[in-house]
C-alpha cells in the first residue's frame, strides 16, 4: 500500500475530470443550451457533497440556534466569484446539472468557499421546497443526483472488497463525493 500513499497523510491533487471523462474544465463559463434555460450564463465547478454535523436524521432538531440556519430546503454553497460569473445573489434559485442528473437549490453565497468549488451538504431534507427543474421537467433532485461512484484501488486489496457489507451498502466504500457540474441561475418563479 505504500506506493498508493495510504500510509501517511499525502496531498493528492483532484482528478482531472476534463482529461478523464471530457467534463467541462473547472471555471469554464458559457451560455446554456439546455431546454427551458437557453442563453443563461453558466459556470463549471467542482461539486462536493460533504457530510455535516447537522444533516441526515437530525435536520438541526437538536439545537435551536442551528434550526435558525436552515433555509427550509436544499442549498448549494458557492463563492462570490462564481456567483458573480452567472449573476447569482445569496438565496437565488440555481440549477446544477451534469451527465448524471440535475439539482435545484438555493444559492448560499459565502466568502468561505474557494472559487471553482461548491458544496451541497449530504442528505438534506428533500420533502419541502424542491421545485421542478427547468432542465428536466422533473422534481429538482438530491445531493447524489449529480454524483457517480469511482472505485478507489486500495478498497479492492485482499480480493474480497466486493463482499464488504455495511447497512444499506454492499461493496467497497462509496467515494462519490467529487464531481464536475455546471451551475446557472434559474427563473426565480418556481413551480412545485
Amino acid at each position: 500500500m505504500e506506493e498508493l500513499g495510504e500510509n501517511l497523510p499525502t496531498f493528492r491533487p483532484p482528478l482531472d475530470m476534463h482529461r478523464l471523462f471530457d467534463d467541462p474544465k473547472v471555471g469554464a463559463t458559457g451560455r446554456s443550451t439546455q431546454r427551458g434555460a437557453a442563453g443563461q450564463a453558466e459556470v463549471a465547478v467542482r461539486y462536493l457533497t460533504p457530510h455535516s454535523k447537522w444533516s441526515i436524521h437530525s435536520e438541526y432538531q437538536d439545537n435551536l440556534f442551528m434550526l435558525s440556519l436552515s433555509r427550509g430546503g436544499p442549498t448549494i454553497w458557492m463563492s462570490p466569484q462564481d456567483a458573480d460569473k452567472i449573476g447569482v445573489r445569496d438565496n437565488d434559485w440555481i440549477e446544477s446539472y451534469n451527465r448524471n442528473g440535475v439539482v435545484v437549490a438555493r444559492a448560499n453565497v459565502s466568502h468561505r468557499m474557494p472559487e471553482g468549488t461548491v458544496y451541497m451538504y449530504h442528505a438534506k431534507d428533500r420533502t419541502v421546497d424542491v421545485p421542478i427543474a427547468e432542465t428536466s421537467g422533473q422534481r429538482g433532485g438530491i445531493h447524489n443526483s449529480l454524483t457517480r461512484i469511482l472505485l478507489k484501488p486500495s478498497h479492492l486489496i485482499g480480493g474480497y472488497a466486493q463482499l464488504a457489507w455495511a447497512f444499506n451498502y454492499l461493496g467497497p466504500t462509496g467515494n462519490q463525493r467529487d464531481e464536475i457540474t455546471t451551475i446557472r441561475r434559474r427563473d426565480q418563479e418556481v413551480e412545485y
